[in-house]
């Protein structure tokens, strides 16, 4: 449609030419001819003259319009890459609370399905001491004269079913385990007996899980050493470790110890992967040059056993570690085996530089996390050690555990794995070739629950009640570790 501008701009055309014309044709005395043809000729260049001007005005308007449309898609643009950041940001936050609240979920449906099965456990255990009380064989009576008050516990070798399924160590153990408590003996007596043990390889080593908590899941072994004089009887640790170094035999002593728990270790992986064994190294091995050479030559033969082979110390060996002990220490990091420490007689602990050492696991005694006085003389209270050991890679555990209440109380200091008779007391092993669920090996020591019935500890891990009834007599027939 043509626009009024426009035509009222070719009617001022047409009226300067012709006033042109009548102004050549009056004035300068043209004719009418020649004073036609000169106002054609200026409405032509007229009519040129306004083309070409609107021309460059609407491609000046184009190009500002063309201007405004590219900024108004650019801002279009951010606009619709800033809402598909919402949309984005908006369906990662829904995603995550799903995967979140679905995780929660399955994690609070696994601690109701654990706790059950701990329910359905303490109920047997409450139903097995209610059978032996009703059949008396609970009921306490008068010791005979010249005898004991109560009869030597014997101890069951560890099968493979124990706490939930390990492996079978088929490591050869002694034919009578365990014996009657042996007298006092002379320091005299101690070291022929104990030369006597080495010399015939009488070296056992006695099993405790280590289990996690609350789970009660077997994940670690700790390595009891005992010895048998030539009477089958049973040398506790604390009987003959101050003997043995004194008499330079420790070293020779912790080698066949590490050798017997290398062949229990790769018997235990062939079922379970994840189990480990903790052995106990004498600080006069780790000072002795000449012992810890040959130790180490063992260790460096079996390095990649090294993530599962655990070795401890007591607590007064870090403490005191000259020259010759750190560089040992160093050899045995650098191989890739880890160290935990043992004997803990205080909580004033500092975790870099033990962290820094190796250290990955600290066992310290239950009584002692829970006691007030102990607590308020350290540096840090004992509910919050676990948490600072595990900000360097170190992991607490409790040992000597004897009483459900103490699991509980441990449970609220966030302790991930617990160790005692409360689960189970060290035992034998099984002698090589007995059956696992048949008859017992030849020679084979049992329980007797006072009624004539055979009382099995092949679960202890899973039935606390039990093993906690047995713990008085099981620590008097072990003895300590």
């Amino acid at each position: 449609m043509i626009r009024i501008s426009t035509i009222f701009i070719a009617i001022c055309m047409v009226l300067v030419a012709a006033s042109l014309g009548l102004i050549l044709y009056s004035v300068a005395g043209l004719s009418g001819m020649e004073s036609a043809i000169v106002a054609l000729t200026a409405l032509t260049f007229l009519i040129l003259y306004n083309a070409v001007s609107m021309r460059l005005r609407d491609r000046t308007d184009v190009g500002g319009q063309i201007a405004d449309l590219s900024r108004g898609t650019a801002d279009l643009a951010r606009q619709v890459a800033e809402f598909g950041r919402r949309l984005a940001a908006v369906e990662g936050r829904a995603a995550s609370a799903n995967s979140a609240g679905a995780d929660r979920i399955q994690a609070v449906a696994g601690e109701i399905n654990e706790l059950g099965v701990l329910v359905k456990q303490l109920a047997v255990s409450v139903a097995n001491h209610d059978d032996m009380l009703a059949s008396g064989a609970l009921t306490a009576a008068p010791a005979p004269a010249g005898k004991p008050d109560h009869e030597p516990h014997r101890e069951e070798p560890l099968s493979a079913e124990d706490a939930g399924g390990a492996a079978e160590p088929s490591v050869a153990a002694p034919a009578a385990v365990a014996s009657e408590s042996a007298p006092s003996r002379s320091q005299a007596q101690i070291l022929a007996a104990l030369r006597s043990a080495v010399e015939e390889n009488r070296i056992d080593i006695f099993l405790q899980p280590m289990v996690t908590l609350p789970q009660r899941k077997v994940r670690f072994y700790e390595a009891v050493t005992r010895l048998r004089d030539d009477k089958d009887r049973i040398l506790a640790a604390d009987d003959f470790i101050a003997v043995a170094e004194a008499a330079g035999l420790i070293g020779r002593i912790d080698h066949t110890v590490m050798l017997k728990c290398v062949q229990v270790l790769r018997r235990l992986m062939v079922r379970n992967k994840e189990v480990g064994i903790f052995c106990n190294v004498a600080a006069a091995t780790l000072g002795n040059p000449t012992s810890f050479a040959q130790c180490l030559d063992f260790l460096e033969a079996n390095r990649a056993l090294a993530p599962s082979f655990v070795l401890e110390f007591k607590q007064a060996t870090f403490r005191n570690l000259g020259p010759t002990e750190t560089e040992h220490l160093a050899a045995l990091a650098q191989r890739g085996y880890r160290f935990s420490i043992d004997h803990v007689t205080h909580l004033r602990i500092e975790p870099r530089e033990l962290a820094d050492r190796g250290v990955r696991f600290i066992k310290v005694p239950a009584a002692l996390l829970l006691d007030q006085k102990q607590t308020s003389a350290s540096d840090i209270h004992a509910s919050d050690l676990s948490d600072l050991l595990g900000r360097f890679g170190i992991d607490l555990i409790a040992e000597r555990i004897e009483g459900e209440r103490a699991v509980v109380d441990l449970l609220d200091f966030d302790v991930r794995f617990g160790q005692g008779f409360l689960f189970a007391p060290p035992r034998p092993l099984r002698p090589e070739g007995a059956s696992a669920t048949g008859g017992s090996a030849p020679n084979k020591p049992q329980e007797t629950n006072g009624s004539g019935k055979t009382d099995s500890l092949d679960n202890p891990a899973i039935d606390p009640l039990r093993a906690s009834g047995n713990a008085a007599l099981a620590r008097r027939a072990a003895g300590p570790a």
